[in-house]
């Protein structure tokens, strides 16, 4: 009996002592786990397979900064393997995430590539993947800023714009109002308010039509149009504009061209060009509309010999509400929009639109679209196939144009 109880204690003993060694061994063996890969200079498994295939600009780095591995959009930022994080910022994020659990994330300017690249906004997101590595990836939101700046200053120069009529036929209001019993105060008021009224009506309209340029994904009445309609309709439309101010519309070129797009948005933009034309011109001067054709492509320029636009303000004459010349376009009623109207039409129909301008010796500005074959005529049936592609765009030699000679509209 007491021979089988030291058996059963025995075995006990045995099994108790296995399990012991057992848990030193396993242990001993997640140490040495650990202690490798804290030591380990290799990425992690499929870390550089995943890097080597993203679109955006991500790299693993270890404790020292150095980067072990990097995706080909990272290496313009300075991510080159083998080298050190470029900057004190970049080092602080990784900094930040090896010493805590949770992502760090930080937004930086980065330079792309050597000076003089612009430096570019990028979000910057560092997460620890194991005790030695951390992993980097930027994601550059610098377009992202730059339409979200643009749509706050829009509203912004909306607000402000709109404004100054709204004030206007207010406080007029108030003036008819309080000069009731004087007939000619009243017929005063009247007129400017009317004024007014038209302003805010143009602009209101112009706000809405750039809008509707830049909302649409598709033209609205897209055909085969002829140069000369669209051309014919801008003249037409600004003919009165042009004998109050006393300058005289010269149409020349070639005729019998045809385009593809919308024939309103065409003439509303050549109406815009020949409109800053008359308003910027003086009185008994010419204003030119020349048409000609090349490699594919249409051109329509309008020109004037008004008071030019300096060189460091000619980027900037597309952008909404910027006037070159403000007390000249307050008087006139400009606002500032017919530029940017112009731009976004044309780019609409696979064109651009180039300026050439000189202070005190006028401006020419270019309307350039790819050009098509004109409609079949009705008698011969054969079908001509249409050049409709978007014909690549050569930008010309900046150069003063020729006067335009031809008939006056």
């Amino acid at each position: 009996m007491e021979s089988t109880q030291l058996a059963l204690l025995a075995l006990l003993l045995g099994a108790a002592i296995g399990s012991l060694v057992s848990v030193v061994i396993m242990a001993s063996l997640r140490a040495r786990d650990r202690l490798e890969a804290a030591t380990s200079a290799a990425v992690p498994e499929g870390v550089a397979q995943v890097l080597h295939g993203m679109d955006d600009a991500a790299a693993v780095v270890d404790a020292s900064f150095t980067v072990i591995a990097a995706s080909a959009p990272a290496i313009p930022f300075g991510f080159i393997e083998g080298s050190v994080l470029p900057g004190e910022d970049l080092k602080s994020v990784a900094r930040r995430a090896r010493s805590g659990e949770a992502a760090a994330t930080a937004t930086l300017r980065l330079r792309r590539g050597a000076p003089p690249a612009e430096p570019r906004l990028v979000v910057v997101r560092a997460t620890r993947i194991s005790s030695r590595f951390s992993f980097l990836v930027l994601r550059d939101i610098t377009e992202k800023e730059r339409v979200e700046q643009m749509r706050r200053d829009f509203v912004a120069n909306t607000s402000h714009e709109l404004k100054t009529p709204v004030g206007a036929v207010s406080l007029l209001a108030e003036a008819i109002e309080s000069a009731a019993d004087d007939p000619a105060q009243v017929r005063v008021f009247a007129a400017r308010l009317l004024a007014e009224a038209t302003r805010l009506a143009q602009l209101t309209g112009r706000i809405m039509s750039l809008s509707r340029l830049q909302a649409a994904d598709e033209l609205g009445d897209e055909r085969d149009v002829a140069v000369d309609e669209i051309v014919a309709s801008a003249l037409e439309a600004h003919a009165i504009q042009a004998d109050s101010a006393g300058v005289t519309i010269v149409r020349g070129g070639e005729r019998g061209l045809w385009v593809r797009g919308d024939a309103q948005i065409l003439s509303e933009a050549v109406g815009n060009l020949l409109a800053n034309a008359i308003a910027y011109s003086p009185s008994g001067s010419n204003v030119g509309v020349g048409i000609k054709s090349g490699d594919r492509i249409v051109e329509i320029a309008v020109s004037d010999r008004g008071i030019g636009i300096p060189e460091g303000e000619q980027a900037r004459v597309f952008e909404r509400f910027y006037r070159a010349d403000q007390a000249r376009s307050r008087r006139t009623g400009g606002t500032g929009l017919g530029l940017s109207i112009v731009k976004h039409a044309v780019q609409r129909h696979g064109g651009e639109v180039t300026l050439w301008s000189r202070p005190g010796r006028g401006s020419t500005f270019t309307i350039r679209l790819p050009l098509v074959d004109g409609p079949v005529p009705e008698g011969p049936r054969k079908k001509r196939k249409k050049a409709r592609g978007k014909a690549a765009l050569r930008r010309p030699t900046p150069a003063e144009p020729a006067p335009v000679n031809g008939d006056t509209a």
